[in-house]
């Protein structure tokens, strides 16, 4: 297995898979650019982990576009580079989420504005460096409400569907660039996000994120493909392969 790459830029970090992504890079030695809308979090993971390695750590909305430029030009003007981009920050919209045909227009526009827009445009910011370097990865996650049709998922779900269909796309103008876009659904989760679409569901049952998150982490190291749609759960069984 190669070594963690040097430099790893991660949304929605402050808890859930975020937080289980950056502590397993961060135990690999990985530098790490951090962002979450919660400060008061955000700052006590990077604390933490800055025992480990180095952080740069800037609370704010990932689908503000000065907010995706100041963090990327942050981590750049620390690191030199991004070598890794995990778009993990998402919203589930409304709690609890309506049906389609009772759907809040300005609603779905948020969701497909955090869910697909920022992802892109961070994607689009650090571009320009791996093209230069001819190497690179970018993982979006995604969802299995994105291919299976789950009455109440339908906002959440087109977003994550978008995003999939756009990550195919980008692959697809990278080729041969050596920049790998990776799309990974991390598999039902016990996390906050879960339990806020599914408020009063009990979810004891469900794994943590640390699960998904150690697949992943393997996955970026291995940069076997130069896209792939991956499921976390299988990737765990098998070490590798896409669906």
């Amino acid at each position: 297995m190669q070594r963690s790459p040097k430099v790893v830029l991660i949304t929605g970090a402050s808890r859930g898979l975020g937080l289980e992504l950056a502590r397993l890079f961060a135990r690999r030695g990985a530098s790490l650019v951090l962002t979450a809308r919660g400060a008061a979090d955000l700052r006590v993971v990077s604390d933490d982990l800055s025992r480990l390695t180095e952080v740069v750590a800037l609370p704010g909305d990932v689908a503000d576009p000065a907010h995706a430029v100041r963090l990327v030009g942050l981590g750049v003007e620390r690191f030199g580079r991004i070598d890794v981009l995990i778009n993990n920050a998402s919203t589930i919209g409304p709690s609890p989420m309506p049906r389609l045909d009772a759907y809040p227009p300005d609603a779905l526009v948020e969701v497909l504005r955090v869910n697909v827009v920022a992802p892109l445009f961070l994607s689009q910011l650090v571009l320009p460096g791996m093209r230069e370097r001819g190497t690179g990865v970018i993982v979006n996650v995604t969802s299995d409400a994105a291919v299976q049709a789950y009455p109440g998922w339908g906002g959440y779900g087109s977003s994550k569907a978008a995003l999939e269909l756009a990550s195919r796309v980008l692959a697809a103008e990278l080729e041969g660039t050596g920049i790998h876009v990776y799309v990974v659904d991390p598999g039902d989760m016990n996390t906050a996000m879960h339990r806020a679409a599914e408020p009063g569901v009990d979810l004891s049952y469900l794994p943590g994120p640390e699960v998904p998150a150690s697949a992943i982490v393997a996955l970026v190291e291995e940069e076997t493909a130069s896209f792939g749609r991956f499921e976390a759960a299988r990737l765990a069984r098998t070490g590798g392969g896409a669906r």
